[in-house]
């Protein structure tokens, strides 16, 4: 499969941009993620000009806004000169699945970045660039390396990037009104696991070639947004047990009562979700569904990445 384009700052794939000449090499992103995304790093602060190494930067509350200003030099206002680099680089974005920024950074940090006052710092920014990259790309999954160290929240992230990759590959075949409602019917336990997917399903069951468009822009803000949320083990296990019910005429009582077990197991914590999924694939083997097999709910990503192992 053709890697995935994400964008990512620069430092985080080992480019020596930073603002003391270093880089912020992140061992996970440039060997495991390496392997399925293909990275395009932007640095905003070099990208506007600023040298290597450079004075630091911070976001400070002036004049009822937000601004980057130098740390030593107060005068020195960077905040136009990043938002217009944000929309420069609108153009070289428009193919990304996802992007990873640097946490922390006045320029790049996500959330919780520290924000200045004449008498304390709050964690409450969100640095200039990053926050016009998530404003020009709304459907864009978007993550911080150092929140990437969570299971759920990199198990989040990766799914996203992957929803949204299907979903330009569909639009870039011709989108009709047949491979929307199977896209839909293909991401269904996924959606399940998030939250209510009848809404979604609802708008589809009317869509034309007329209002193909304004359905199907609808239909991916909807799931994305509802993708953010992080699955809670008890959703999960809802979904298997949904899952088991296509089973039920299949499975010996023996078998019922193991699947009932691990799926308990997983519900206490006691083992990751992979287990029951694992279970499942071996029982649908032996008795296929069209809907399961298609789903990708059972296979979400390559399993090299492992992290319904995590889960």
């Amino acid at each position: 499969m053709k890697k995935i384009p994400v964008g990512i700052s620069s430092c985080l794939v080992g480019e020596h941009v930073r603002f003391d000449g270093g880089h912020k090499s992140d061992a996970y992103i440039r060997g495991t993620l390496s392997q399925y995304f293909e990275f395009h790093p932007f640095c905003p602060e070099v990208g506007i000009g600023l040298g290597v190494p450079r004075p630091s930067m911070r976001l400070v509350h002036r004049d009822n806004s937000i601004r980057c200003i130098g740390v030593k030099d107060e005068s020195q206002d960077f905040t136009e000169r990043l938002t217009e680099y944000a929309h420069q680089q609108r153009v070289n974005m428009t193919e990304l699945c996802g992007y990873i920024l640097k946490k922390d950074s006045p320029s790049c940090g996500m959330e919780r970045v520290k924000v200045y006052t004449s008498v304390q710092s709050k964690r409450e920014g969100v640095g200039i660039y990053a926050q016009h990259v998530m404003a020009n790309f709304p459907l864009l999954p978007v993550e911080e390396e150092g929140r990437l160290g969570d299971p759920g929240l990199r198990e989040n992230f990766i799914q996203r990037v992957y929803v949204l990759h299907r979903w330009r590959c569909l639009l870039s075949n011709g989108l009709t009104p047949a491979s929307l409602t199977d896209f839909h019917a293909r991401h269904k336990l996924i959606i399940m696991s998030h939250g209510d997917y009848r809404e979604l399903g609802q708008a589809l069951a009317s869509v034309t070639k007329e209002t193909l468009g304004d359905i199907a822009e609808q239909y991916i803000i909807q799931l994305m947004s509802m993708l953010k949320k992080v699955v809670k083990r008890s959703s999960h296990v809802n979904v298997l047990q949904h899952i088991q019910g296509y089973l039920k005429k299949d499975l010996s009582a023996d078998d019922k009562a193991e699947l009932c077990d691990v799926i308990e197991r997983y519900r206490q914590g006691e083992i990751p979700l992979i287990v029951p999924l694992t279970l499942l694939k071996h029982h649908f083997r032996k008795s296929p569904d069209a809907y399961i097999d298609n789903s990708y709910y059972m296979s979400p990503y390559p399993p090299e990445l492992r992290l319904l192992n995590h889960l």
